[in-house]
């Protein structure tokens, strides 16, 4: 797989091979063609890998979780609560984070009682608990 490095420096080369990724158990180790040693390494440190989408194969819950990421958040009071920019995983529950411009910045829990509605595409319907919204 071919990834950007980012921000670029002006003596490597910005675009890098992943030879291997390695679950160490505290995260992942990736082996990148070209990055040999420890100097090689300290260059790309802090750098942000950018990779295409349609390199990785998603599993049914990574897809899932894509295809909501964008999808507007409707409440049978409130109405467009705005769009579904990302999505926390908590012991208990999701939690979307609906970002729309009437009231900013809502998290909605993803249980029974409030997702009344969640069809394969469009809108989703909710209903948001009282103290979730905040009205000022």
């Amino acid at each position: 797989m071919r990834v950007a490095l980012t921000p670029p420096a002006l003596k490597r080369d910005r675009f890098c091979t992943v030879v291997s990724v390695t679950d160490t158990g505290d995260g992942d180790l990736v082996y990148f063609e070209g990055i040999d040693d420890l100097t090689a390494a300290e260059g790309i440190t802090g750098c942000y890998v950018l990779a295409n989408r349609d390199d990785f194969e998603l599993d049914s819950l990574d897809a899932a979780y894509t295809d909501l990421m964008g999808r507007e958040v409707v409440d049978e009071r409130f109405g467009s609560l705005g769009t579904i920019v990302e999505i926390m995983s908590t012991p208990a529950n999701d939690v979307w984070v609906v970002e729309g411009d009437r009231y900013g910045e809502v998290l909605i829990p993803v249980i029974e009682q409030v997702v009344l509605d969640l069809p394969d595409t469009g809108t989703i319907s909710v209903h948001v608990m009282d103290g979730l919204i905040d009205m000022d």
